[in-house]
């Protein structure tokens, strides 16, 4: 029997050394590969992370384990998909999220092209994740499941793979818990067992995002407005609705704010650096409580806020997802019109999973949460869960 190719993404972390030296336990022929991503050394920290001493890691670890290695340079493909549309969105006054994307476009697309050119029958990552194959109708399906370690669990940045993607894909330290992970590399000897984990944006390394976003987007002066908690739009008396729809468009709609209905306590340098919930960076002193980030204009470039962490500018129970931007991992459980389903749902990395009802309408899909949800914000994703499943996800609208 041939044995089967797994070209490994090999980070220079800790994880994916792991699961290289798992895949190859394992029988299967394995090749180490390192993408070089998009690099900019004027607004990375420097020494956090550059991608040199990660490649070399990687090397090295390929090195110990035997395996063969190469670098592969992404950046041409990773400045077009992941930075161009950060700063697009920054631009439209929405968050994006590059890690979901990254491994939409870059480690589950771009680089699974290339592997699957190298004769690779699978592609595999360090990610904290599982897949199961089941069978339905007499086709295979994959389920996505969270992470055996609930507390490194990285599915959701996999919440927009597709069913062929998840095909080729494996992950091979899904089940184990991250000290274990880390006695693994210890007892091989591997160079990244000590490792700190990276916290940069996937494969850039540590970068000062307002610098970043200077790059594209220019620092324009504009106010910061504080908006009291007592504020009319808070306290309404909901109208009499004729249908769930409406009732659903009308808690999942913003509150549109005007200079007016607050006070101006200070400058900023662009509404298109925050985001919604943010507290640092506002530099205003003088309140009880910290102010947050309740909504930025990038239109009039102004950034409202309010005081504590409770303030009710921050709260929201239904959020809606646009059907281009709506993705199922699981088509099979995709919802018909007016069709819903009852879910867990996060709405960003390591939020504790919410109760939520999925309600399909003819333009998207509302997700309304059994609980108000703090900060949700436009650009980043939702995604949602049957018990340690991930079946979909979407942008934020």
């Amino acid at each position: 029997m041939k044995k089967k190719r797994v070209i490994v993404g090999l980070s220079g972390g800790v994880d994916s050394s792991v699961a290289a030296y798992l895949l190859k336990e394992q029988g299967y022929e394995v090749i180490g590969l390192f993408m070089k991503n998009w690099h900019d050394d004027s607004v990375t920290i420097s020494n956090e992370c550059p991608w040199l001493d990660d490649s070399n890691d990687a090397m090295l670890v390929a090195d110990k384990l035997g395996i063969p290695f190469q670098t592969v340079d992404l950046s041409e493909q990773y400045k077009e998909r992941i930075v161009d549309y950060m700063f697009h969105e920054y631009e439209k006054g929405r968050t994006p999220n590059p890690d979901v994307l990254c491994n939409r476009e870059i480690k589950f697309d771009v680089f699974m092209k290339i592997a699957l050119d190298l004769g690779a029958d699978y592609v595999a990552t360090g990610h904290y994740c599982r897949k199961h194959t089941i069978e339905k109708d007499g086709k295979q399906i994959h389920q996505l499941l969270a992470g055996a370690d609930a507390n490194k669990d990285q599915s959701y940045f996999l919440c927009q793979l597709s069913q062929e993607q998840l095909a080729k894909a494996l992950f091979p330290i899904g089940e184990l818990q991250k000290p274990e992970v880390r006695e693994i590399a210890a007892q091989q000897g591997l160079i990244t067992a000590e490792k700190k984990d990276s916290q940069g944006l996937c494969f850039i390394g540590k970068v000062r995002l307002p610098e970043f976003l200077q790059q594209q987007l220019k620092p324009k002066e504009g106010f910061i407005v504080e908006v009291s908690d007592d504020f009319q739009a808070y306290n309404q008396e909901l109208p009499k609705f004729q249908s769930k729809t409406e009732e659903l468009q009308y808690l999942s709609k913003k509150i549109s704010y005007k200079k007016q209905d607050g006070k101006v306590v200070g400058k900023h340098q662009g509404a298109h650096y925050f985001t919604k919930g943010q507290r640092k960076g506002l530099a205003v002193g003088g309140t009880v409580e910290p102010l947050f980030v309740i909504d930025t204009n990038v239109e009039d470039n102004i950034i409202y806020t309010g005081q504590g962490k409770q303030h009710p500018g921050l709260f929201k129970k239904v959020l809606f997802v646009s059907n281009d931007e709506l993705h199922w991992v699981r088509e099979d459980l995709k919802l018909q019109i007016d069709g819903t389903m009852d879910v867990m749902a996060r709405i960003r990395y390591r939020q504790p999973l919410q109760k939520a009802t999925l309600h399909q309408v003819d333009s998207g899909m509302y997700v309304e949460f059994q609980e108000p949800q703090s900060a949700i914000t436009e650009g980043q994703f939702v995604a949602w869960y049957l018990n340690d499943e991930l079946v979909g996800s979407g942008v934020i609208s």
